[in-house]
């Protein structure tokens, strides 16, 4: 039998080669080994503190954080309909320091809207897991005297610079779904943009505008008292945190119509597969948790969970389904 005999030098040299590879190869498993420790992990949310999206962050923050052994912190970075934050943790070390609680407006929308997004909600994320569903609800201010969709329409036909619809920026789920609600009904309701959900309440309360699309768990306090009028959820069906507002579907001219929002947690791309995993195993037991379930449910989030694989596949989906209507949100959105 023969044997390749290499010189003693070139031997080192293999010997070297090798052994750094195989080191190359096991540092992300020796990072996720060694994952987390006692440094904070920062939950990047893209909307200011108040909003729903804020209010889902820290109510799955603190239990993750009890189950994973280390504080979960979290950091408002509003502006731009999300894709501040957005940018921001994409470009963030994929080291399960950074996460990114996210919507549809920000991860697989945005971007179908305004060149100025850079990232591909589709490539540019880790997905971890699904949060939940949440429906969203148009509401007219008291002073508008509108008390149902089926007025708004009217009112809207019948002099198209009448009336105005705020929603959290140009590309979010809420602009979408005000130009679904145009298209289907035939009206040109104005889009007017905010940065976030408190100061389109004021604005609301006030009589400034008419009209807002809101994700249920931040309008049901304001309807509670009495400073938005409801005038229907933007899901199939009735909420079950709000069974009392009808569907927008329940109007004749909007039969049909049915557009939610998800929240969802990421992080950056390339993330080792074993933080990945790991954190959708206590994501996914978080909202098992009997008190995390029952926050959600009464703000109107159905909590469901997920797969990362499940989660990937609902972004692809609703990219399919938004690009049909994007040109005519983003000629609207202005």
């Amino acid at each position: 039998m023969s044997y390749l005999r290499l010189p003693k030098r070139q031997f080192l040299s293999a010997a070297a080669v090798a052994t750094g590879l195989l080191c190359g190869l096991a540092s992300p498993l020796a990072q996720a080994q060694g994952w987390p420790t006692a440094k904070p992990i920062t939950m990047v949310v893209g909307f200011p503190a108040g909003g729903s999206a804020d209010m889902i962050a820290r109510t799955v923050a603190e239990p993750l954080g009890k189950r994973l052994g280390t504080p979960v912190v979290i950091e408002n970075l509003s502006g731009a309909g999300g894709t501040i934050a957005g940018q921001k943790v994409v470009n963030a070390a994929p080291d399960g320091y950074t996460l990114f609680m996210a919507s549809g407006s920000e991860v697989s929308i945005a971007r179908l809207f305004n060149p100025a997004v850079k990232y591909n909600g589709e490539t540019d994320f880790t997905p971890i897991g699904l949060v939940g569903d949440v429906p969203m609800v148009l509401v007219a201010s008291p002073r508008s005297g509108l008390k149902t969709a089926a007025e708004a329409l009217d009112k809207a036909r019948r002099d198209p610079n009448a009336l105005s619809y705020a929603s959290s920026g140009v590309g979010t789920i809420l602009n979408v779904a005000g130009e679904l609600l145009n298209q289907k009904a035939g009206t040109k309701i104005s889009h007017v943009p905010y940065r976030g959900a408190a100061q389109m309440a004021i604005d609301v309360a006030g009589g400034n505008i008419e009209l807002a699309f809101f994700m249920t768990p931040t309008a049901l306090p304001h309807i509670e008292t009495g400073k938005m009028v409801a005038l229907g959820v933007t899901t199939q069906g009735r909420s079950r945190a709000a069974p009392q507002i009808p569907s927008l579907s329940e109007t004749p001219a909007l039969k049909g119509y049915d557009i939610s929002l998800w929240n969802a947690l990421f992080g950056p791309a390339k993330m080792p597969p074993a933080i990945t995993a790991r954190l959708n195993k206590e994501l996914n037991e978080v909202l098992r948790e009997p008190a995390v379930w029952q926050k959600l449910q009464k703000a109107g989030v159905d909590a469901q969970g997920s797969t990362p694989q499940g989660l990937s596949q609902r972004i692809r989906d609703e990219v399919k389904r938004v690009q049909s209507i994007a040109p005519a949100t983003m000629k609207a959105g202005g």
